[in-house]
């Protein structure tokens, strides 16, 4: 399966302040508030990772205890096997017991999982102290736009019983945190 990604960055300084565009004649008091500014940003965007729906018990009796046995497809299925919803990702329903001894026959990673989109942002504001030193105030925000990204959902489709697993496609975590908001002072000399 293909995945994608996107990364980049960027830092701007404002144009505000002595010798900018925008209020380039400004000194004193205003100049030292107006003058300074930067704006960063990191944008983070992939595709979800791919992953297989699996029996969750040893239907194979090949004797391996992690219970890595694949699903079989349903072949009465109809309509789209990811439903793409936190609370049921991929339908279950798409997907059968193999019959005791054999292996599913679904292929390895039909399924793409959730992708991921992430937005860090910070402003920067420099303070002339003396002529070898500075502090700068800043605001860093991480996952700026609140996005949830969530993580893999639960693959193991079936009890050992046979039974359909209620918790099938179930994603219960996130792969990043909500937004954060950080205020910091920094030092320079």
């Amino acid at each position: 399966m293909w995945r994608a990604g996107l990364a980049g960055n960027f830092s701007y300084e404002l144009p505000f302040g002595h010798g900018k565009a925008v209020l380039g004649n400004a000194t004193g008091f205003l100049g030292g508030l107006i003058a300074g500014w930067q704006l960063n940003g990191i944008l983070s965007a992939q595709s979800g990772f791919p992953f297989t729906p699996l029996v969750g018990s040893n239907q194979s009796g090949n004797g391996d205890s992690r219970a890595p046995d694949r699903v079989s497809m349903n072949p009465g299925f109809s309509g789209p096997i990811i439903v793409g919803k936190p609370e049921r990702w991929f339908n279950p329903q798409a997907f059968v017991l193999p019959i005791a001894g054999t292996y599913g026959n679904a292929g390895r990673d039909i399924i793409e999982g959730p992708g991921l989109l992430e937005f860090d942002g910070s402003l920067f504001k420099t303070f002339r102290v003396r002529e070898l030193m500075s502090l700068q105030f800043r605001a860093e925000f991480f996952n700026l736009l609140n996005h949830s990204n969530f993580g893999l959902p639960i693959i193991s489709t079936f009890t050992a019983s046979g039974a359909a697993t209620p918790s099938a496609g179930l994603i219960n975590y996130t792969s990043t945190t909500s937004r954060q908001i950080q205020f910091g002072l920094k030092l320079n000399w």
